[in-house]
């Protein structure tokens, strides 16, 4: 399923402009991507779909933002906990279903509503059979006032800040349409195959002969070309910690599908998201009502085919 409103990329970026070498990892000296995950603590959990198609639209939130201000990272236990009929769960997902879920199900709250536990409702890895990852309000932006020997509880807040998705769409294997994408708009998730990546320790990764069977969702956050062979290369961010391959990142030779890469990619734009919160006091309880409450938001996302002019189209500066 896809919903694609806004001209697409590809379609006024000629690519013969896009720059040998480009990552949002720095652009011009700054950083535009949010925080680095590891999806595989407190225990393990099988949800990379998630982690790879938040983390690229939290990631074009910010560039959306200039980088500036305190980044807004999304709440991925949220989607486990609301998503498992259209979505997934610990047990694996679908990259499409997770832009889905929030497109009309959403919003999707921002990550101190709901910190990332893990856990499904279907999972009973760790301490996950004592944890309800049902999508009750408490599962959805909760907060708790003190100890429960004190007369505390945990409440949800029907009052939180959150971002909404706009459109979000697919991409089979067509080069110039994924560095457009990332290009104009931002991150995109796609998939791959991760057995040959466990103990990937840097490097370009360039077997073509290995299964292009996808079994992991990742982000494409840029590109390179190698000057010695002139081969270009995706830098692609897992969700494995920052412990593992370049510091959580992979390279990967552009142009041959290899792994799969460049077979299922999937992209979002937002819509809206909040900037200035309602506030609720410590224990929330001025922020309770009986159904969810849409915090107002102040800002609304410019599609870059309305900025762009037809001069700059496929001018955009590079790092």
């Amino acid at each position: 399923m896809e919903v694609v409103e806004s001209p697409l990329p590809h379609t006024y970026v000629d690519k013969h402009l896009l720059p040998d070498n480009f990552s949002w990892k720095s652009v011009r000296g700054k950083s535009y991507l949010t925080m680095n995950r590891n999806q595989h603590i407190p225990q393990y959990c099988g949800s990379c779909w998630a982690h790879g198609t938040l983390s690229a639209l939290a990631d074009r939130i910010k560039i959306a933002r200039n980088a500036t201000g305190p980044d807004i990272n999304l709440s991925i236990q949220w989607v486990l906990n609301c998503g498992k009929e259209k979505a997934g769960s610990c047990y694996g997902g679908s990259a499409t279903g997770a832009y889905q879920l929030i497109h009309e199900d959403g919003p999707v709250p921002f990550e101190t509503c709901q910190p990332y536990l893990a856990c499904s409702s279907d999972s009973k890895e760790g301490f996950c059979s004592h944890v309800v990852s049902t999508c009750s309000a408490e599962n959805v932006c909760r907060t708790c006032s003190t100890f429960s020997s004190m007369g505390g509880k945990c409440t949800g807040i029907t009052k939180y800040p959150s971002v909404s998705i706009k459109q979000y769409g697919t991409i089979h294997n067509n080069i110039h349409h994924i560095m457009a994408e990332i290009y104009v708009r931002g991150p995109v998730a796609t998939g791959v195959n991760a057995e040959p990546i466990l103990d990937y320790h840097g490097g370009i990764y360039t077997d073509d002969s290995e299964s292009k069977g996808i079994n992991h969702i990742v982000s494409i956050v840029g590109w390179g070309k190698d000057p010695s062979s002139g081969n270009k290369h995706w830098i692609v961010r897992n969700s494995w910690g920052e412990y593992w391959g370049e510091a959580g990142f992979f390279r990967i030779e552009m142009g041959k599908n290899i792994l799969g890469i460049e077979s299922e990619v999937v992209w979002a734009t937002p819509k809206s998201w909040t900037e200035t919160n309602t506030p609720c006091d410590e224990n929330g309880a001025n922020c309770v009502e009986t159904e969810k409450v849409i915090v107002p938001y102040e800002r609304n996302y410019v599609d870059p085919s309305i900025l762009i002019s037809t001069e700059q189209k496929g001018l955009r500066a590079s790092s």
